[in-house]
C-alpha cells in the first residue's frame, strides 16, 4: 500500500531486469526516440594480453542499476545542479551482434548500432568490449564530421599493421588518425611501456595525435590541459577504463600503475561538456572478472552517468 505522495513499485537497484540506468530497453533500432542511445558492444577478440572484456556491457549495465535512485534527476549539492532529469530521455539499445571469432562482421554489426543511433539524432554511448570496437564506431561518423577524438587511456593504441592484424585493440587511433573526418586526437593518460613502438609515436604526432601522460596531465592543471583541445571542436570521447589507476580499475586486461584517479577525469569530462559539443561516447575494456569487488564496473557506470549528466545540463544551460 502507497503512503503520501509515493505511488507504484518501488523499484529497487536490485530488482527487474538490468539496463543501462535501469532505462527503457528498445530493441527496435529503427524507432529510437531518445537524447542518448546505450549500445554494447561486447567484442574482445582484438585483445593480446587478457580477455574478458566481452563481459564488459553486462557488468556495466548491473552496476549501473546502483545509481537508478531518483526519476527526478541526481541533485549535485557541489555544483547546485540537477542532472539527468525526467527532461532528458535515456534508452538501451542492448547488444550489436557479435560472431565469434569474426573480427569485421561484429565490427560491421556495432558500426550499424552506432548509424542508427545518429540516424535517430541521438548521441550514442557504447559499452565494450575491448578498444578495437572504437574502430566501427567512428566509421560511423563518416560523413558526419568533422570530429575531434579525446582518448582517456594508458596506452596510445597506434599501431598499425602487426602480423597483418590492422582491427586489434591496439590499432583504433591509428584508424581514427586516418580517417577525413578526424580532424586530430587528444590522448591523456598515455604511460610507462606500451603496445605502440617509438615509431607509433612519430607517426601519432605526425598525424595530429597530441598525447600527454598523468604526470604531464597533473603538472599542466586541468585549465591548461583543457586548453590543448582545439576550441570549437567537435567531440567524440573515448574512456579506455585503464586510464585510471588499477588501484581503484584492476578488472581490465592490459593494467598500468600510475593512472588517473575518479576526480582527476571527472573534472576533465566535466570541462569538456561545458567547452565543447560531445557528439559521441565509448568506454571500452572493462573485463569484470579480474575485479571480484565489483569496483570496476562501478567506476565505469559511475563516470558515464556524471557525464552524461554533464552533458544534457551543459546543453541546457546553452538553450
Amino acid at each position: 500500500m502507497a503512503h503520501g505522495y509515493e505511488t507504484g513499485r518501488l523499484n529497487l537497484p536490485f530488482v527487474g531486469i538490468a539496463t543501462f540506468g535501469k532505462r527503457p530497453y528498445v530493441a527496435d533500432w529503427s524507432a529510437i526516440r531518445a537524447d542518448a542511445a546505450i549500445l554494447g558492444a561486447p567484442f574482445d577478440f582484438g585483445t593480446q594480453f587478457r580477455a574478458g572484456a566481452r563481459f564488459g556491457p553486462r557488468a556495466i549495465r548491473e552496476a549501473s542499476t546502483l545509481f537508478s535512485f531518483g526519476h527526478a534527476g541526481a541533485y549535485d549539492h557541489e555544483d547546485d545542479a540537477t542532472y539527468l532529469g525526467p527532461e532528458v530521455t535515456l534508452v538501451d539499445l542492448g547488444d550489436a551482434d557479435i560472431v565469434h571469432t569474426d573480427t569485421e562482421a561484429s565490427h560491421a554489426n556495432i558500426e550499424t548500432g552506432v548509424r542508427a543511433i545518429l540516424d535517430a539524432g541521438a548521441l550514442p554511448v557504447v559499452l565494450g568490449g575491448d578498444h578495437s570496437v572504437n574502430i566501427p564506431c567512428i566509421r560511423a561518423f563518416a560523413g558526419r564530421g568533422p570530429i575531434h577524438i579525446l582518448q582517456i587511456d594508458a596506452h596510445l593504441d597506434f599501431v598499425d599493421v602487426r602480423h597483418g592484424v590492422r582491427h586489434g585493440h591496439g590499432n583504433p587511433m591509428r584508424r581514427a588518425a586516418e580517417q577525413d573526418h578526424v580532424t586530430g586526437i587528444t590522448a591523456l593518460g598515455i604511460r610507462n611501456v606500451s603496445s605502440t613502438a617509438r615509431e607509433g609515436y612519430e607517426a601519432a604526432r605526425a598525424m595530429g595525435d597530441d598525447f600527454l601522460s598523468v604526470r604531464q596531465v597533473r603538472k599542466l592543471g586541468l585549465a591548461a590541459t583543457l586548453a590543448r583541445i582545439p576550441k570549437g571542436a567537435r567531440l567524440y570521447v573515448t574512456i579506455d577504463i585503464d586510464g585510471f589507476c588499477p588501484s581503484i580499475a584492476p578488472g581490465t586486461g592490459t593494467p598500468s600503475h600510475g593512472g588517473f584517479l575518479y576526480y582527476e577525469v571527472l573534472e576533465i569530462l566535466q570541462g569538456v561538456a561545458r567547452a565543447h559539443e560531445i557528439v559521441g561516447i565509448d568506454l571500452v575494456e572493462v573485463a569484470p572478472d579480474y575485479d571480484p569487488a565489483g569496483s570496476t564496473a562501478i567506476l565505469a557506470a559511475q563516470i558515464l552517468l556524471n557525464f552524461l549528466g554533464f552533458i544534457f545540463h551543459a546543453r541546457g544551460q546553452r538553450g
